[in-house]
């Protein structure tokens, strides 16, 4: 199935990209919600968190310890947040896992 996300990553969309390797691509949000405001997505296609499997599990731990590498990268290493979105409900709108790393703000607690 192809998405936006997909699209980024075959390149027939255009995106501002601040980090890339074999598993996965960082790119700045087009509506950002912070100074920072980067998503990092996986290069395989998985639509949701609930639809990775033990299989994915290296893939999962990857995306994590680069989302706080980006967010050192970009200044925000002392305090940045992550969020992850499963399904409409949650908020997902592109059905393509993707983490928001988000820093440069304060953020309240209970979120949304």
């Amino acid at each position: 199935m192809s998405t936006l996300f997909s699209k980024i990553i075959d390149r027939e969309i255009p995106a501002n990209i601040v980090y890339e390797d074999d598993l996965c691509l960082a790119f700045r949000d087009v509506n950002p919600q912070a100074p920072m405001h980067i998503l990092i997505i996986p290069k395989k296609p998985v639509a949701m968190l609930v639809d990775a499997t033990v299989d994915d599990q290296a893939l999962l731990g990857h995306l994590l310890l680069k989302a706080g590498d980006i967010a050192k990268q970009e200044g925000y290493g002392d305090a940045f947040r992550l969020v992850v979105n499963n399904g409409a409900k949650a908020g997902q709108t592109v059905f393509h896992l993707h983490v928001h790393i988000l820093g440069g703000r304060g953020f309240s607690w209970p979120p949304g």
